[in-house]
């Protein structure tokens, strides 16, 4: 059995994380939400630029087996407020327990005053909206998309280490 680890990312794990998004995120994507826009969220969020910075920041954590990235996630602010926009677990590696790992790696950097944490996904996602709801997380809003498919879902939890 492959050891299985979950740390956050470093600088020499950008190009790394690149390519997971460009191996898995289009194809995971394009059945949902359609071809053209699986690409663009490959060419708008998955690119050296886009990951390096959020690397950099401190807000990216991966899991890795036997040197190979199989799961990343990444946190970020919209406004005042804590955001999950990644989280992604390689198919042959789902339901192994790395995704709910990743998500405490990320409520871990949290700062400790943190009341709750946002997370979003795609209407379509339904996969992960079941996922979310079994973390804990509850639809707080839905924002319409182009298509019904690209609508944004926007849950909301309290952090694990907030909860008493």
């Amino acid at each position: 059995m492959q050891r299985k680890i979950v740390r956050d990312a470093s600088p020499s794990d950008t190009t790394a994380i690149c390519r997971f998004g460009e191996a898995h995120i289009r194809s995971h994507y394009a059945p949902l939400i359609g071809v053209e826009a699986a690409d663009a969220q490959v060419r708008n969020w998955w690119n050296e630029t886009h990951i390096g910075t959020a690397v950099a920041s401190g807000l990216v954590v991966v899991a890795e087996a036997s040197g190979e990235i199989i799961g990343v996630g990444q946190r970020g602010r919209r406004g005042a407020d804590h955001v999950v926009y990644k989280l992604y677990v390689h198919a042959h590696h789902r339901g192994s327990g790395l995704g709910p790992r990743l998500l405490d790696a990320l409520t871990s950097q949290l700062p400790a005053d943190t009341d709750r944490l946002y997370i979003e996904h795609f209407v379509a996602n339904e996969r992960a909206g079941a996922f979310y709801e079994r973390e804990g997380f509850t639809v707080e809003r839905i924002e319409p998309g182009p298509t019904p498919a690209l609508g944004v879902v926007w849950r909301v939890r309290t952090p694990a280490h907030r909860v008493n």
